[in-house]
Parts: C-alpha cells; sequence; structure tokens
C-alpha cells in the first residue's frame, strides 16, 4: 500500500501542471424537443446542460466527471475537448481560445485543426464509433491521412502496427485486417484507444469507456488507459456513473473527482478526500450508493436524501439545486447558490460548493426546510 501511496505522489510531483485546457464560467444550453403541435403554441424551452462551470485541465491529469445520468457530465467532456460549442464562457487551449480559432476571429496562435488533433475522444460505444465496413487499418489510416499527409503509407502502417501491439492486439497485422464485428467488445475498444492516440494527443476524453465491460476486462482497460497516460504524457477525461470506477483510475493516478449535479460542478478534489469524507450531501448520496466502494459506510439502510426525482433541467429550483432532495436544506438554500470558490478548478485542492462548509454563513441561522431534520452537525465540521 505504501510504495502505491509514494507512486501516487511521485507521478502527482512529476506533472509540468502547465494548463493544458481552461474553461471559464462555462454554460451550454439546448433546446429541449418538442411535438409539432406544442411548437405552434410554446415557446422553445432550454435544458442547461452545463451551467458556469469553470476548471483546469493541466498536462498529465487524470479528471473522473462522475453524476448521475442526464446530469451534463458528456456535455461538459465535449465542451473540454472543443467538440461542443458553449452558450457562454470561454474554452482555451494553451491560451489559444478554441472557438475563436475555428471561426477565425482575432489573433490566431493555434490553428483549429491542431487544436483537434490535440483533443480527442474514446466513445462509450466503440462498435457505433467504427465503421462496420471498413477493416481496422483502413479506419485507422483515415486520421492519418487526413492530419498528417506527409507520412509514406509504410510508415502510416508501421505506426499503426506498433500501437496496436502496444495495446496488446497481438499479432498487430492480423488484427488490422479483421472487421469491427470479428472483434471482441474489449478489442474494439483498443482500436478506437489507437485511434486517439495516433494523433499524439494532449487530453482524450473517455466517455463510460468501460461501463459495457466486465469486471475483470474493465480493470484491465483502466490499468491499460493508466499505462498510456504516463507513456504519452496525455490527459484523460474519464465520465463515469459509478464512483468505483473513478475513485480506481483517479486514485493510482493522483487524479480528481468531479461530481456533478444539473450542470455544475458541486464537489472537486483529490479522490481520498472526495469519496472518504465527501462535503457535499450530493456526494454522500453517490457513495451511498456504490455498495462496493466504503462497506463500513453500508450502516444506512434508507439513501441521504428526501427524494428521489431529479428536477427539471429546463427549470432547476432557486438557489442551491439540490435542496429540493437535499436531507439538510435550510432556507438559506433555497435564495442563495453555493459557489466553489476560485480555487476548485486548480488540482490538488477541495472544494465543495455547499453552505454548509462555510461556519460563518446565514444558513446556520434559517430553519429547516419541511421534511429534514433539525440536527445537524456543528459548524463547518464534517457528517461522517
Amino acid at each position: 500500500m505504501s510504495d502505491q501511496r509514494n507512486s501516487t505522489e511521485s507521478q502527482t510531483a512529476d506533472r509540468d501542471n502547465e494548463t493544458v485546457v481552461s474553461l471559464e464560467d462555462v454554460s451550454v444550453n439546448f433546446e429541449k424537443e418538442q411535438g409539432f403541435v406544442d411548437s405552434l403554441f410554446n415557446d422553445a424551452q432550454r435544458v442547461r446542460a452545463v451551467d458556469g462551470v469553470s476548471i483546469d485541465i493541466p498536462e498529465n491529469e487524470v479528471l473522473a466527471l462522475v453524476g448521475e445520468s442526464g446530469c451534463g457530465k458528456t456535455t461538459l467532456g465535449k465542451t473540454i475537448i472543443g467538440v461542443q460549442r458553449p452558450t457562454s464562457g470561454t474554452v482555451t487551449y494553451r491560451g489559444q481560445d478554441v472557438w475563436n480559432a475555428k471561426d477565425g476571429n482575432g489573433d490566431v496562435r493555434i490553428p483549429y485543426g491542431d487544436i483537434r488533433k490535440a483533443l480527442q475522444i474514446i466513445h462509450q460505444d466503440p462498435g457505433a464509433a467504427l465503421n462496420p465496413n471498413r477493416k481496422v487499418l483502413t479506419s485507422l489510416e483515415a486520421p492519418l491521412k487526413r492530419w498528417n499527409s506527409e507520412m509514406s503509407p509504410e510508415d502510416r502502417r508501421a505506426r499503426i502496427f506498433a500501437l496496436l501491439d502496444r495495446v496488446g492486439m497481438q499479432p498487430p497485422q492480423e488484427y488490422a485486417h479483421r472487421y469491427p464485428h470479428q472483434l471482441s467488445g474489449g478489442e474494439q475498444q483498443r482500436v478506437a484507444l489507437v485511434r486517439a492516440l495516433l494523433m499524439n494527443p494532449d487530453v482524450i476524453l473517455a466517455d463510460e469507456a468501460v461501463s459495457a465491460l466486465d469486471v475483470s476486462l474493465r480493470v484491465e482497460t483502466m490499468d491499460l488507459l493508466l499505462e498510456l497516460q504516463a507513456q504519452f504524457n496525455t490527459s484523460f477525461v474519464f465520465i463515469s456513473h459509478t464512483l468505483s470506477n473513478a475513485r480506481y483510475l483517479t486514485e493510482k493516478a493522483g487524479g480528481r473527482v468531479a461530481i456533478m449535479y444539473l450542470g455544475e460542478i458541486v464537489e472537486i478534489g483529490p479522490p481520498k478526500k472526495v469519496l472518504r469524507d465527501p462535503k457535499h450531501p450530493y456526494s454522500k448520496v453517490l457513495r451511498w450508493a456504490t455498495a462496493d466502494l466504503d462497506p463500513s459506510h453500508q450502516e444506512l439502510t434508507d439513501p441521504p436524501v428526501r427524494s428521489i426525482d431529479i428536477p427539471d433541467p429546463v427549470n432547476p429550483p432557486s438557489g442551491c439545486h439540490f435542496h429540493t432532495r437535499c436531507p439538510e436544506a435550510r432556507e438559506a438554500c433555497t435564495t442563495e447558490a453555493p459557489e466553489l470558490g476560485d480555487e476548485a478548478g486548480q488540482p490538488g485542492t477541495h472544494c465543495a460548493g455547499c453552505h454548509r462548509t462555510d461556519p460563518d454563513h446565514e444558513y446556520w441561522d434559517s430553519d429547516p426546510l419541511d421534511g429534514v431534520e433539525a440536527e445537524f452537525a456543528p459548524r463547518g465540521e464534517s457528517d461522517d
């Protein structure tokens, strides 16, 4: 255990810490789909998929975004890698505004094509992301032909074979001439990983990349991701709805866990702090729901939440979005939205957007909401 701890601390200390991608007050809104009749008589409704998020992604980072389905983690991930245009706020890659580069606005220091090569994605369903009518080799050659047209066919194939071999697809020449349906789910995922790595990216978004795999293959794939992340000095943004996967990756890599709720990051920090001593009530709900995360915390038979119903993202609750479900909510939570703080996006810090973390907040002098117990932990102290 001490060896693993020393390894993690060493990885953290060795990081360059130069910011690769930075988001400042980013929001992403979508129009909610309506039927034909509704569209004739009602204005389009806006879904707040991402709501005012600021975060930095440094070099050689592993960041896990965790939350319930529909919380906005995939939209945020795609915004980080420049696939989703934000409704407001800025996304920069090494100081270059990503969307100014795409639109050709202002002084563009880094061409948009270079940014797209540097920010890659591994989709949740690699089988659907691979062309069923193309052999693996053809699919992998396509991005190299587009972005590295100066490479000879021999160099392209040598690089592809080397990466296939590196991810355990041996002999690589045989796998390269297979079609996607001739590969297992784990092998398809490795092909998708190779395709991302071919561009020597700075950041890879892994969107639920192991959720469809069985437990043993899941661990094997996560270990491979971490090995390649260290070898290629690539940052990974890992999206998951389970804390156990997030803990495995971030603890081994010395990374961070960010908890999302209704488009906001409500808690972020090192995994040992976020998962073992959560400060936000929603983080405690996710920990309770993860049976294999910490058996010592499975004494409670009821979830630490007042309601299982998630509010409508078209019209989220005022103040703290979680107050309608929070077992610790008071009147102050209904009117004022808590803030993570200026240091929340920085590596190494542990921040939670909850009034209870401030011992001097008016929250402590306001009345509990209906259905909320009046007994609370002392001001500014953990409930654990």
